[in-house]
């Protein structure tokens, strides 16, 4: 049986390794070429429970997400890190400096309640592990890994069960999602859904 401090303690060790291989986030970001490109991506992730057809899921709220993670998001599609015919559709034809604008678009609209820091005092036994990237309170503490705080609980579970199925890969996440209990799964999912945190993107 694998510990929360055996989760945390692998947690730690994979976060160092991919800390010094993570590739730097530009600083030559053009927002208004990325609103040129990325305006479309508010056509489903612009509107309060839009659904992902089959299997049915809520589309991920972006408002409050980093750059640096939207960046590594469009390039797992880009590359078949992650399945999703739409959004490998739509990555699939895009630069690295396309990616770039886009999460910085992305990234300078919303995110209201992540930028004030989220629900305050909260804990929950089971996330102890995900913790370690995600935060206490599932607002991220490095911008390379995503908030999860007040994203929608059943995209959550697709998330985490993509990442035990080996359809999304990451180095992080696909050791991390394996360690987690099935009957686990739904739980973290509703725990950080109903933290303060994400926000539905709304067109400018």
């Amino acid at each position: 049986m694998i510990t929360n401090m055996k989760l945390v303690v692998l947690t730690t060790a994979l976060l160092l390794a991919t800390a010094l291989f993570a590739r730097p986030v530009a600083a030559d970001a053009d927002v208004e070429a990325g609103k040129q490109i990325g305006y479309s991506c508010l056509g489903c992730h612009g509107i309060d429970g839009y659904r992902n057809a089959y299997p049915s899921y809520r589309v991920p709220k972006l408002g409050g997400q980093k750059a640096a993670y939207l960046e590594i998001a469009l390039r797992g599609y880009r590359e078949d890190k992650r399945s999703h015919p739409t959004m490998t559709g739509q990555a699939s034809s895009l630069s690295d400096q396309d990616i770039e604008n886009v999460a910085a678009y992305l990234a300078s609209i919303g995110g209201d309640t992540v930028a004030a820091g989220g629900s305050k005092s909260t804990s929950f036994g089971k996330a102890q592990a995900c913790t370690a990237c995600h935060g206490q309170n599932g607002v991220s503490v490095n911008a390379l890994w995503p908030t999860i705080a007040g994203q929608h609980e059943d995209y959550l579970v697709e998330a985490l069960s993509s990442y035990r199925d080996g359809s999304r890969t990451d180095p992080v996440m696909s050791a991390q999602a394996a360690l987690i209990a099935e009957e686990d799964v739904a739980l973290l999912a509703k725990y950080f859904a109903g933290l303060d945190g994400l926000e539905t993107t709304k067109p400018e």
